[in-house]
């Protein structure tokens, strides 16, 4: 995403926007292992609420995992 500093002069200059990735391990109990991802901080308040299981079984339906 894209969008402008303002500074207090209102004078505008481009800046980017980006993802706030982070390297976090999740245990995958049914596999019995440890996998490693990248993943958005939003992405893993999604984990958190919902569980890796099912957030990794929807993002192979939604054709995000081949």
């Amino acid at each position: 995403m894209v969008g402008n500093n303002v500074s207090h002069a209102m004078n505008k200059t481009k800046r980017k926007f980006a993802v706030n990735l982070v390297k976090k391990r999740f245990y995958l109990a049914e596999e019995d292992r440890w996998i490693t991802l990248r993943v958005a901080a939003s992405t893993i308040k999604t984990i958190n609420k919902n569980g890796i299981a099912a957030v990794l079984k929807q993002a192979k339906a939604n054709g995000f995992i081949k």
